[in-house]
């Protein structure tokens, strides 16, 4: 096995590492020159776009059309995306591996799934009138430059709102680039341009001029961590300042007569200058080493490297990890270095394994951990299993050690060489992979339609691989030419019993690839209604959904359907929606009661429910304040019931006709009388006309309305008595008879202070005891007239009982009663 420092150079006091991950990338017959090249984030897909001011070798008429072409990094071709938007001005990608294309005119489109489907919107701000000149992309957003230099930024993809940045000069960009939010203290996007002579920071809100010499700069690029920037000038000078342009770090003298194609950074370390076939690498201190390729050659970076590609191979160039360097530097004497020696040593049954180990025993936990980290930065498997030997070697000899990070090495290294294989191309190194994160790995698998490794890394991990089958089975209603049935049952069986499965994203699927019957059948295997009913709704199944979430008991979905359907079906047919369907009927009713008048009418009408359509108008007539609107109202309500032979409908409709006749008295009361009597019952109307003097008007009310005789009586007493009319009381209480009795006329007089009057009406009280008229006497103040009544029956304990409650003259009255009855003993 070669060295593993072969492929190592010395830039200054560093060591880089050029790894070749992959050879015969590309076809020879594929100008890798004539073509804008953009990488995803943490090893991701690679898009292609023919560049068009570019001259391009004659194709057929049927490859010349314009299209984006997706492939891995091992040359693997993903997907070819047709392009009929015009100019593409921007080509990058999203941390999460979605393709952000922006064309000429400002339109976006975000592919985020590797398969042609997208999302689109518009940056407007001028940007369809002026046209879109460049784009530069960060993780999560990118900045496009109009041909009046204005900037509009993007910060996020799932929710875009373009923001136009503070105006910059109008003077021609040299170049420019971008410092993402995170790195900025204003926490908003900064923009770098090559003005003239010098750079200016542009930000939302202000421009800034940093008044910098040595211009113009042909190139401008910031480091990964922001901290730092490069400038390469016209005259072949690169110049690395921090990003708050205050200190100056290095600079380095490329003597090219030709400014380079690109300038990326190498991690955050190194600088590379690249021309179409050499690559320049400067690292701290002006240090340099340079490249030499066959062919063409891209820069794609990454967080802690750069991948070259060209047409014959895919490289990756980054600082040598200093776990990688402790372990394998040429005459290193690290813990590390002594045990992997040991190791090789114990595989040539040397006694010296003993020796290294004896020498390094107090600094051997730290050996092990350091090999266990190496280990992770390889590439190669030898060197990786290796270096893990010699961790699993030293620590059997310790006592104590936790073997946690060598299983999770060992695990996450199976993982990073199953998706580095060539047949799958995702060359991650170990640090991509832990910003990556294991869930978003096998997003990326899923979006390749890896589906057999991606389900055995989720159970390697133990995590959950729901959405591996989910998505399968969406693919699979998607492509597949077998009859629907077939689709059905084999997603079904391959589905069922499994935990976490949505069905409806698969019906979904298939209701938007055109198979209707597909997805109803897939639906039925759907547990949650919540999910199965706006799938139903949006498949025009409307009986369907309005069963399946009446099935479920859930109100609050029930409505939700039947709020749907209201707006999107005609009156009629909505009503026969909700026939046999008691429950949905109440819902709509209960609704519309404190909502919707009108659709509640229409309701009762469609149901023939006469009685409470009835009711409904009664209601609307007595918020009102019109009165020929309330009588139009009750007209209406009556009609409503007059064919009907129920004897409550029959009641309701003399109810309604008494109360238009009464609202056509009280609206003549209010007009002869200039009083107000509208709204009143017809008792409060008579009660009111009595109190008021018009007793006449109040008896013919009651002849009109033949309101019985004692509510009469009742009504006539209680209004005499507010009026305080004694003498037509008086005059009542010599008829002979009373429909209410005598005894209300007592208790009402008596109640209003009168004592005299009310003790007129205790003798006509015939049908009370004489006991019950003595303590009616006694209420008047009479108490001797209460004794009277006492004597009468021969009470003499209640003479007695009345002896403490006489005063003066009656006192002795009502001895001299109780006397008369002792003497006769």
């Amino acid at each position: 096995m070669s060295n593993p420092t072969a492929d190592w150079e010395r830039v200054g006091d560093r060591f880089y590492q050029k790894v070749k991950l992959y050879d015969a990338v590309f076809d020879q017959d594929l100008e890798l020159e004539n073509y804008v090249v953009a990488g995803a984030p943490y090893g991701g897909a690679i898009a292609l776009y023919r560049n068009e001011e570019k001259l391009h070798s004659y194709r057929a008429a049927q490859t010349a059309k314009s299209s984006i072409d997706i492939y891995s990094y091992s040359g693997k071709i993903i997907r070819q995306i047709k392009w009929d938007k015009g100019s593409i001005r921007g080509l990058g990608w999203s941390e999460d591996e979605r393709l952000l294309v922006i064309s000429e005119d400002g339109t976006v489109r975000c592919y985020y799934d590797l398969q042609g489907d997208f999302t689109q919107f518009s940056l407007g701000f001028g940007a369809e009138e002026h046209k879109v000149k460049a784009c530069r992309f960060w993780p999560s957003g990118f900045v496009a430059i109009l041909s009046n230099n204005h900037l509009v930024a993007v910060t996020h993809y799932v929710e875009p709102r373009p923001k136009l940045l503070a105006i910059p000069p109008e003077d021609e960009v040299h170049s420019w680039t971008v410092i993402p939010p995170a790195y900025t203290l204003s926490r908003s996007v900064e923009v770098l341009l090559a003005i003239g002579q010098t750079i200016y920071v542009v930000d939302s809100s202000e421009t800034e001029d940093r008044v910098l010499p040595n211009g113009p700069f042909k190139h401008v690029s910031v480091s990964p961590n922001g901290l730092y920037v490069t400038l390469y000038t016209e005259d072949g000078m690169v110049w690395v300042i921090t990003s708050d342009f205050q200190n100056k770090i290095g600079e380095y003298e490329s003597k090219a007569k030709t400014p380079p194609k690109d300038v990326q950074w190498c991690g955050n370390d190194a600088v590379m200058l690249a021309w179409e076939d050499e690559v320049h690498l400067i690292g701290p201190n002006g240090a340099s080493l340079r490249y030499y390729f066959d062919g063409w050659v891209h820069l794609l970076p990454d967080v802690d490297g750069v991948r070259l590609v060209t047409n014959d191979v895919c490289e990756f160039l980054r600082k040598v990890p200093d776990c990688t360097e402790d372990v394998f530097k040429l005459g290193s004497t690290s813990p590390a270095s002594v045990l992997l020696d040991a190791l090789d040593q114990l595989e040539k049954k040397s006694p010296k394994a003993d020796e290294n180990i004896r020498l390094i025993r107090s600094n051997l936990p730290d050996a092990v951990g350091t090999c266990v980290q190496a280990a992770g930065q390889e590439f190669s498997v030898h060197w990786q299993k290796q270096l893990l030997k010699a961790a699993s070697f030293g620590k059997s000899i310790l006592d104590l050690y936790s073997s946690d990070d060598f299983v999770d090495m060992c695990e996450t290294l199976r993982i990073l060489n199953a998706v580095r294989d060539y047949r799958i191309g995702l060359p991650l190194s170990y640090d991509q992979y832990r910003r990556l994160t294991s869930e978003k790995l096998i997003q990326r698998l899923i979006n390749r339609h890896e589906y057999l490794l991606a389900i055995r890394l989720s159970d390697y991990l133990r995590l959950p691989a729901n959405k591996i089958h989910v998505h399968w089975a969406s693919q699979k209603v998607r492509t597949s030419t077998d009859d629907e049935d077939t689709i059905c049952n084999t997603v079904v069986n391959k589905l069922n019993n499994k935990p976490g499965i949505s069905f409806e994203v698969v019906a979904r699927a298939a209701y938007d690839e055109g198979r209707s019957h597909l997805a109803t059948q897939l639906l039925n295997h759907e547990t949650r209604a919540g999910k199965q009913v706006p799938l139903l709704l949006a498949m025009e199944e409307d009986e369907i959904a309005l069963d399946k979430a009446l099935e479920s008991g859930d109100t609050d979905l029930v409505f939700f359907v039947l709020l749907q359907l209201k707006k999107k079906l005609p009156l009629a047919s909505f009503f026969r929606l909700l026939t046999n369907r008691p429950v949905a009927t109440a819902i709509v009713e209960s609704s519309a009661k404190g909502q919707d008048q009108e659709l509640l009418k229409d309701l009762y009408y469609q149901d023939d429910r006469r009685l409470d359509g009835a009711n409904l108008l009664f209601s609307e007539a007595l918020n009102q304040t019109a009165p020929q609107t309330k009588v139009d109202k009750l007209k209406l309500a009556a009609k409503l019931l007059g064919d009907s032979k129920d004897p409550t409908s029959t009641l309701y409709s003399r109810s309604y006709n008494e109360a238009q006749a009464l609202i056509r008295v009280q609206a003549s009361l209010d007009h002869d009388l200039d009083a107000h009597f509208s709204g009143l019952s017809l008792n409060e109307t008579m009660l009111r006309l009595i109190k008021t003097g018009y007793g006449k008007r109040a008896l013919k009310l009651q002849s009109d309305f033949k309101l019985p005789e004692k509510t009469w009586w009742w009504l006539r007493l209680r209004g005499l008595v507010a009026k305080r009319d004694w003498g037509e009381i008086e005059e009542v209480s010599k008829q002979r008879r009373s429909p209410i009795g005598w005894e209300a006329f007592f208790n009402e007089v008596l109640g209003a202070g009168n004592q005299k009057l009310a003790g007129l009406f205790v003798p006509k009280c015939t049908a009370l005891s004489a006991q019950e008229r003595s303590e009616m006497w006694v209420k008047c103040g009479m108490v001797a007239k209460a004794g009277e009544e006492l004597v009468k029956v021969k009470d003499v304990s209640g003479l007695e009982e009345l002896r403490g409650k006489a005063r003066g003259g009656e006192a002795a009255e009502i001895e001299r009663m109780i006397a008369q009855f002792r003497s006769r003993r």
